[in-house]
Parts: C-alpha cells; structure tokens; sequence
C-alpha cells in the first residue's frame, strides 16, 4: 500500500488525470487493497492534502485550507473573496473563490473579512465563511493633509491603497501626522474620523508601528498575562527532577544583536569517529501552562515579530528575554536533545530529558567564526565544529534544496536613524548552527512518532503539477528542458542550477525555482519537508519565539512523561498537551500558519519602509539592478546588495510598442528587440522613493517616456499581448516568502 507522499508523487507526476483506477494499477493494488486505498484518498481529502474527486485527484495547492479571505465582489448575488495575504506566488493574481453564505451569519458586503474553509472543485474554487472578522487597519492609517479648500484627508501610507479618505473628525490630530483611523459609515467611500494620533511619520521606530497597526498585530499584553508571567518567574528550578548538565560548556551563538537566546549546544568526539552532541532548548513549556492568559495569549500572536527597531514578542519579555532566555553564567530550565552523530554524519540515537544548564558562552557568530579561522579557537568550539562537518557531510548526501536568498539587515544607531543597509554574511558559522537544529527538529518528529504521539509537522510541500508546468514552460522559452516524468526532487533543481555558469542566466533561473516552490506551512499530518529533503520534520527548537515549538515540547512531555511536579502557585496544572491542543491541533496550526504570514509581510513591509527612507535622498542616481518580475504593465526591479522592488512602467520605455511574453515572462520591443526579462541585470535611475509606503520607482536612463495611443483590442491572455503604455495598475511584486533559519540568520530554508 503506497504511502501518502507516495500518492501525492505519482498524482502531481502523472502525465494523465491520476483518479482512484489509475493510482491502484501504478501501485499494483487489487481487492481488498483498493478498498484500503479508497479509504485513504478519502482521508487525504479530508485532510486537504488532494481534492475529493474521485475521476481525476489533484494536489491541493495554493490556497490554503484555512485562510483569512477579503470580500472583493458581489456579482448577480454571488459574492467572491481572494486571500487577504496572496503568498504562495504574489507574482500571478490571487485566486477568486466563490463564497458559500451561511445563514447563520450576516448578509457579507465588499471589504468584510472572513476565516474561511475552502476547498477547490470541478468549477473552480469554493470557501465556508467560518466567522467574520474584525475589520483591519489597512488602508486607515495614512498622513493628515489639506487640499486648497482647507478640508483634511487621509494620505494612505499603504503602496496598494491609491486614493486618499477625507477626514470627517480630525480631533487633535495636525497636519503631517501620522494616525490611525475608522471610516464613519459602511461605505468604503465614507468619511472617516482619527482614533489615534502617532505622530511624525518618519520618526525613528515609525515604520514598524506602522507594520503593526496595518496588520493588526497584538502587542499590548494584558495585565492578567502580565501577571502570570511575573508569577511563573518563581517556578523553582529542582535538581531532583532534572537533568544537571551545568557542568556542561553548552554555547548559544546567535546574532550580535539577539534580543532572545532560546537555544545552545554542545559536543564531544565519541571514540568511534563520531561525535555526543546536546542542543539545549528553553524550556517554555514548564513557565507557559496550558489553558492559562499566557497560553492563550502566545497562541493568539503565534510567533514574534522582528523588526529592525524592536521586536513584538510572542511571550511578555520578563520570560522572552530574561527567564526563558538561556545566558552565560544563570541556571536556566531546558529541554535537552541528546545525539549521536556517526562517522558519516547520520544522526543514530536521541533522547529528551529536562534539565538545567548554565551556559559557558553566549557568543556571535562573526566572533565564533574569527576565532576558528584564527586557529585559536577554545575545545568546545573546535568539538562543535568537527561535529558539524559530519552533519554537513550528510546534509550533501541529502542534497536539499541549495538557493542562494539574501537577507537585508538594517542597521540603526542609539537614536533609530538609518546607519547602514547591507546583506547578512553567510558564515559557516551560521551553517553549523542551522545543522545541529535541523538534527534536533527531526530527533523530534521521530522521538513523537515513535510513540505514536501528537505531532505539529512544520511541512514544506513538493511543487505543485501547476507550478511544474509553468516551470517546465519557462525553461523552454529560454531554451532548456524539463522532464515531468521524473521524480521531483531538491537535487534536480540544484543540478540545473550548478550546471549553469553565467551570473545573469543563473539568477534568472532561481527567480523561476523561486516560483515554482510551495509555501511552508504547520499541520498535524505529515507530508514532509521538501525544501530539506527529509521525511519528518517538527519544530522544536525555538519555543520563545513560535507557538508550534512549544506544542512539540508540550507533546514530548507527555510522551516521555518529562512532567514536574507541581508547585504551589496559582497557575495551571501541567506542562503536557491539553484536551484542546489535541482535539483542535487541525485549527490550531491552521491558525500559526497565518499568524507566521502575517509576521513575514509585516517584516518585509517594515524592511522596504526603511531602505526607501534610506534611498529617499538618493533620487536621481543610478544602480545596478536585477529584473525580479514581469507584467504587461512594466516590470520589477531591485537593487543589487541592497534589495528594495522598484516598478518601471512601461509608460517610462519610450514611444516603442512593448509585447509581453507570459510564459517567458519578459517584454519584447516591437521595433527594437529590446527585451526585459526576469533575472536580468541593467542600470536604472532612481525615480521615487516614498518612505511612508516604502514604494520605489525606476526608469530606464535616457528614456523618453513619450506616450501614444492605444492600437486596438488586447489578446487573449495566453497569447502575447499588446499593451497601452500608461499609468501602472499593477502593485509590487513583494518576493515569495520561503523558510529561512532562526531570525538572524540567514538561511536558504525558513525552517
């Protein structure tokens, strides 16, 4: 009998509609087999891992089962609703789906948000409203100002929001300030009044409120949850009950600017060519019970924020900062993950225990890294490091997927203003961290299954047969070949991608691996993890800052029966999982996948806020960029080692015609030839820069821009279509969002 993966394989590689009949003869399966097989293409599609037709199953894929939705339309008294955060390819257009109304919920009107259930059928996609939403901030924070009559409006500091609100109650509010505002009627064209006056908009640490107010992020924490936390400060730390590893020269190495600490690790040469390995991980879960305000309250946010000013924690920093913050020189409470590392790298045994550590070191990367490059770097990290080059020997054999995603770091002095904009440097000393936990999230999703236990998977899917298609179409617009029939895997992309020796080609092949990859995401039944080319894959590792670690450590408690006894202070009994963390694990991961979308789009708005303020004094000057993305109205660039996605719009390329190519994803010249396509590199001229919306704009230097008339009627969208150079329509093509490694560090999977 197949195995789910192996299920999903065949159908997403099958040249032909895959149903029920054509996935039993693949397999060989007859009688009683196919019976067993029906039963779990059922429960796969109960579990939206394929759709529930039974003539032809597909993949599910780029909506997720659960989302928030934005009612966009109601035509002929239908309404229709797209993905408030479209992610899994912001390049294309979002999907529509078409939403079935409930009786028991209030007629739906245009802009209302909804959690939904959806689900793809025969005729396109459908979603069940769960429960309607409060409305968000979107579009309702902006700058106050006066037109020529005097009267205020509301200047959006959202790139996608194009028209200003007029203001009905300005209050206390001035002009220039920055605030948030309500609308007055139910019209989306209605007044609105200031609830709340922020400030100067370009203020140091502006930018991230900005990011917090537009996405709705939580980050007041209520005076019960505040209380609770001081109170679980006192829990006592008894030896009796854990193990004493405080003898232990267990390191944290993390970023030099780390607001958290919430994992470390140690080892030792075994005698045998291999290595004993510890990875200490906060133990969260003995402060944080389930049930209580703070439990509630981490799995309300789902995860910290990071932004370059300040964090928004997903635990009151009394716990995130200081208690379950793992430093030099303090007994701390840990989750320990014990390992053996072979002589080639494989990862044979483990073992979890509580314990109590007292760090050697709480040490940055780039002085780690100095100090082995020295030659003179102390045991344990000469030990941490010869382990590594095992784990790193079998990461090869492994083959993940090998992309090459720069991170931006915004540097900031003491007062918040702007010092430097830069790429992260990739160390091998931020390798051997990455390694030994991805050693020690895998020890966890096998240490939960071999007891048969609760597991939140963090699960990075195979592309899907669209994406592939669309992938395979575009390589053959530039010449190469794709073969469908094969077996997906990471190395067939890194092959293509190793084998390929021109900077410029190369780039735009990863934009095109890019697209075509699937977004990672948490679930309590495993489909794997792509990305990292392993079967079984939890996070487990950073419990402080994600809720999903702290149910993985919850489920280990219970599995292994690492339960404390229990104190006498008024918080909740136990540290295991609670009733609802296993009955409703479904909804609960459902809902941190969002809340991690949330984060990323609020991070990346907050990063491209600060590099437009950065180049805001720079308009007029000329950088080397790269072509990120292609549309019939322009296309998206950013600048080299610096990042920030500008548009050029095609109304900027002179009097010449431009054609766009889809599938080639490129403009053509009609007269000249010129062609601008995806991972191309070429100067363009800063043209804009707004700060408060963190829009760029370019221009080909030595344009015209001279515009002319529109030439008849466009072609169908899957032909090449001529395009009217005027105004841009479209809105930034923000990067797909893929895994990366702990916040900080930069990584070529989140994780």
């Amino acid at each position: 009998m197949p195995g789910k993966e192996q299920i999903l394989e065949f159908i997403q590689t099958s040249d032909k509609p895959a149903g029920k009949r054509e996935i039993a003869k693949a397999f060989g399966l007859k009688g009683q087999e196919k019976i067993a097989l029906k039963k779990r293409l059922k429960d796969m599609a109960e579990e939206g891992l394929i759709d529930g037709r039974r003539t032809a199953y597909h993949r599910m894929g780029g909506v997720p089962k659960v989302t928030v939705l934005k009612i966009v339309a109601i035509e002929d008294g239908e309404v229709f609703a797209e993905p408030e955060n479209w992610a899994p390819d912001s390049k294309e257009k979002p999907p529509r789906l078409l939403v079935v109304e409930s009786k028991k919920m209030a007629a739906l009107k245009k802009g209302d948000r909804i959690l939904a259930r959806n689900e793809e059928t025969g005729r396109g996609w459908r979603a069940t409203p769960m429960k309607k939403l409060p409305a968000r901030t979107e579009g309702l924070m902006g700058v106050v100002e006066f037109d020529g009559a005097g009267k205020p409006w509301l200047a959006p500091v959202d790139k996608r929001v194009r028209e200003s609100a007029p203001i009905g109650e300005l209050g206390e509010a001035k002009e220039g300030e920055l605030v948030l505002a309500e609308r007055m009627g139910k019209s989306a064209r209605s007044k609105v009044k200031v609830v709340e006056v922020i400030g100067d908009p370009l203020a140091p640490k502006a930018f991230s409120l900005i990011a917090i107010a537009k996405h709705g992020i939580p980050h007041i924490f209520a005076n019960q949850t505040l209380d609770e936390a001081r109170l679980a400060t006192e829990l006592p730390l008894n030896t009796d009950t854990r193990e004493d590893l405080r003898d232990v020269p267990i390191v944290a190495i993390d970023p030099a600017d780390a607001r958290d600490h919430d994992d470390a690790i140690w080892a030792e040469p075994d005698g045998k060519g291999g290595y004993r390995a510890i990875v200490a991980i906060a133990d969260v879960s003995y402060y944080v019970r389930p049930g209580g305000a703070l439990d509630r309250e981490a799995r309300k946010r789902g995860n910290s924020v990071y932004f370059p000013d300040r964090v928004v924690p997903m635990l009151p920093e009394v716990l995130s900062a200081d208690v379950c913050s793992l430093k030099e020189d303090v007994d701390r409470a840990a989750m320990a993950c014990h390992i053996r590392v072979d002589k080639n790298g494989k990862v044979t045994d483990w073992r979890f225990t509580r314990a109590i550590v007292r760090l050697a070191k709480n040490i940055a990367y780039e002085d780690a890294q100095a100090a082995i490059d020295a030659g003179d770097a102390p045991e344990y990290l000469q030990n941490l490091w010869g382990a590594w080059k095992l784990l790193f020997k079998a990461r090869e054999a492994r083959d993940p997927l090998d992309l090459e995603l720069p991170e931006r770091q915004v540097r900031l002095n003491d007062d918040g203003v702007i010092e430097e904009i830069a790429v992260r440097e990739r160390l091998d000393a931020h390798r051997v961290v990455e390694d030994f936990m991805i050693a020690a999230n895998v020890a966890a999703a096998k240490a939960l299954e071999a007891k048969a236990a609760p597991v939140v998977y963090r699960i990075h899917e195979t592309p899907s047969r669209e994406k592939l298609l669309a992938f395979k179409e575009y390589l053959a617009s530039q010449g190469r070949k794709f073969a469908m029939g094969q077996v997906i895997t990471p190395g067939i992309f890194n092959r293509m991608l190793k084998d390929i020796a021109d900077p410029a080609e190369k780039a735009l092949i990863m934009e095109a691996v890019l697209r075509s990859q699937t977004q990672a995401y948490y679930g309590p039944a495993n489909a794997g993890h792509f990305g990292l080319s392993l079967g079984s894959y939890a996070h487990f590792t950073s419990p402080i800052r994600r809720y999903a670690d702290l149910l993985v450590h919850r489920a280990l408690v219970d599995a292994y029966k690492l339960e404390q006894p229990k104190p006498k202070l008024d918080l909740p009994d136990g540290t295991g999982l609670s009733d609802r963390d296993r009955t409703a694990l479904h909804q609960i991961t459902d809902a941190i996948s969002q809340t991690e979308r949330r984060a990323m789009e609020a991070e990346r708005d907050t990063i491209d806020r600060y590099v437009a303020a950065w180049l805001s004094g720079r308009v007029g000057e000329t950088f080397d960029t790269r072509i990120t993305g292609v549309q019939g109205f322009g296309f998206f660039a950013t600048i080299d080692k610096l990042g920030g996605d500008g548009l050029v719009p095609v109304s900027t390329l002179g009097r010449e015609y431009f054609s766009y190519d889809e599938k080639a994803q490129k403009l053509v010249g009609e007269s000249s030839g010129t062609e601008y396509a995806v991972g191309d590199r070429l100067k363009l001229k800063l043209a804009e820069a707004n700060a408060l919306t963190g829009a760029l704009k370019f221009e080909v230097p030595d344009s015209d821009g001279a515009g002319i008339e529109p030439r008849g009627n466009r072609m169908p969208a899957k032909k090449r279509t001529h395009q009217k150079r005027g105004p841009a329509k479209g809105k930034g093509a923000p990067r797909q969002s893929h895994d990366q490694g702990k916040r900080g560090r930069p990584g070529n999977i989140r994780h």
